[in-house]
């Protein structure tokens, strides 16, 4: 039993985040949390990430609990930082992330009367995070976090957001710190892994698909265990392909936006579909239109980790409630059927996936698809990619092949201004690796101000901006429903390249394809962050067509003119 000891709410605070096997707190400092900074100061075990704006804080912090399987810790202060911090918030949870941002509040004794940047945040948070909750009482900090850090990390892992009212971080209070989280995951029935089985050996055509939260790297090894021994071709859900060696020989593609068509109709052909950890919504179901709903056409066997999500879209044959990692060890003590019933169904699906990551050319003197398969062949396996949302990331998704553990940081929820923050908070988690974060011109500028968080952090990364002046994807929808008639997607965008100088960082731009490789082994060999610009031609739009095809396309469809 932990000895009771009198502390500030913000040394317990402190000193429960270190019980927890907290390191890293990402965040910006607010007159709101003083007490809490100050706790920090002697908090040797725990590094405070001094971040530039609250969103991109979040963001770090969502990455670093995608890299860690650990909460990842943000603080912020009321109001505006809470609000900044939605958006890393709402990444986190349709990521299934465990993260805690914990906000300073106003003091007790001002609440409800709309204080100086008051908010209630049970109910600002309701639908965003997993638990919100407000500490009134200093004794109470040890059992808040606990819960908090159990919350976070067991089911279908998620954010906390706990308030901290100003006045309640400075009261004194005598209490024992908790005991280190354990988080919870259920596990698959005998009987289950059983009828899992009996409908794999019935298959003709089975599929699996894997994503979601929850692997480790023992999981992952057992799940290509699994695929080796069983013959059965694996896809990964959207932005999941780390979780599945892309040069392995099960591995047949991304089940996620500009599927590869072959792929698509593999989902609705097969018989069996298996799917792991990852949920069936839009994006994994191109829209609704690859499953039937609510009856499957073929037999579906879905394991996730939260009871909530089976059943929501689409009916199972056969649901199964658990963790990734008790599920993966259960799988891959099944006793595969003899011979290789399904290699012809297998090695058509591989051979599909390499012929569709073979560059296709675009527009204009950069060719963007060369560029990411250079970059597949140079870097090590344990490199890091980053990126945010936008069309560019078409490129990265579709020629480049994740193959070590937790090598993709992106976000499922669609959130532009995520590559940055995030390959921040992995070049601080992982010094030794190399991490790339891909940005376009627009998804870079969302967050742009954590690349001085990298400089000052000594976090190396390399920023490739993908430079073609609008807000691609936007404009790519606006010419195929309104062609010509284009509003609001424009960028005036600054020199990149001086931009970068002006923070004392490494700086290159690149305006034909040779001349990226001389530009990154430059970038390999600097001490400090490094931008690469490229000058793409506005006219390439995405790996498959380009702008002009699009607008003719509309156009001859009948589309406003």
């Amino acid at each position: 039993m932990a000895a009771l000891r009198a502390r500030t709410g913000g040394q317990i605070l402190v000193d429960q985040l270190k019980v927890h096997g907290a390191d890293t707190v990402f965040g910006i400092p607010g007159e709101s949390y003083l007490a809490v900074l100050d706790a920090l100061h002697d908090a040797n075990s725990i590094r405070f990430v001094i971040c530039r704006q609250e969103g991109g804080a979040a963001m770090m912090a969502d990455a670093y609990g995608k890299l860690t399987g650990r909460p990842g810790i943000c603080i912020v202060t009321r109001g505006p930082g809470a609000t900044n911090a939605s958006a890393g918030v709402h990444v986190a949870f349709q990521d299934s992330t465990p993260l805690i941002l914990l906000i300073g509040q106003v003091a007790r004794e001002q609440m409800e009367r709309e204080a100086f940047q008051e908010i209630d945040y049970r109910r600002m948070y309701g639908q965003m995070a997993k638990w919100v909750a407000e500490i009134e009482d200093p004794a109470r900090i040890p059992e808040f976090l606990s819960r908090a850090f159990h919350v976070a990390t067991s089911g279908r892992p998620g954010p906390v957001v706990l308030a901290l009212p100003e006045d309640m971080l400075t009261e004194m209070a005598t209490v024992a710190d908790a005991q280190p989280y354990a988080p919870m995951q259920a596990r698959p029935g005998a009987d289950q892994m059983q009828e899992l089985s009996r409908l794999l050996r019935a298959a003709s055509r089975p599929l699996a698909v894997v994503g979601g939260s929850g692997w480790t790297p023992a999981a992952r090894a057992a799940l290509m265990g699994f695929a080796e021994a069983w013959g059965v071709p694996v896809a990964a859900s959207f932005r999941a392909q780390d979780i599945f060696d892309n040069s392995h020989e099960a591995y047949a593609g991304d089940v996620g936006i500009g599927i590869n068509p072959k792929l698509a109709a593999r989902v609705k052909e097969c018989d069996l579909l298996l799917v792991i950890g990852a949920r069936l919504g839009e994006m994994t179901t191109s829209g609704y239109t690859l499953v039937d709903i609510p009856e499957p056409q073929m037999k579906l066997v879905h394991v996730y980790a939260g009871a909530e999500e089976l059943g929501r879209v689409y009916r199972p044959t056969l649901g199964i409630v658990s963790g990734m990692a008790p599920f993966a060890e259960a799988l891959a003590m099944l006793d595969p059927p003899a011979g290789d019933r399904w290699r012809d169904w297998r090695g058509q699906a591989r051979a599909d996936y390499l012929d569709w990551t073979r560059p296709t050319a675009n527009p204009g003197p950069v060719q963007v698809g060369e560029i990411v398969a250079w970059l597949r062949d140079r870097l090590p396996d344990d490199a890091i990619i980053c990126n945010g949302a936008g069309n560019y990331t078409a490129w990265v998704h579709r020629f480049y092949r994740y193959r070590g553990w937790r090598t993709q940081l992106a976000p499922t929820s669609g959130s532009m201004g995520y590559g940055l923050p995030a390959a921040v908070a992995a070049a601080i988690v992982h010094p030794e690796r190399i991490v790339v974060c891909f940005a376009g011109d627009g998804c870079l500028q969302m967050t742009m101000q954590e690349f001085g968080t990298a400089c000052q952090a000594g976090a190396r990364l390399i920023v490739v901006v993908v430079n073609n002046g609008m807000y691609g994807t936007i404009r790519m929808h606006q010419e195929r429903e309104y062609p010509t008639r284009r509003v609001g997607t424009d960028l005036h965008n600054p020199d990149f390249v001086a931009w970068a100088k002006s923070y004392g960082a490494g700086a290159h731009l690149v305006e034909r394809t040779e001349d990226f490789a001389p530009a990154f082994e430059a970038a390999l060999r600097e001490k400090a962050p490094t931008v690469i610009e490229i000058r793409l031609d506005p006219e390439a739009i995405n790996p498959r067509t380009t702008l002009e095809a699009i607008r003719q396309a509309a156009l001859k469809a009948g589309g406003p003119a």
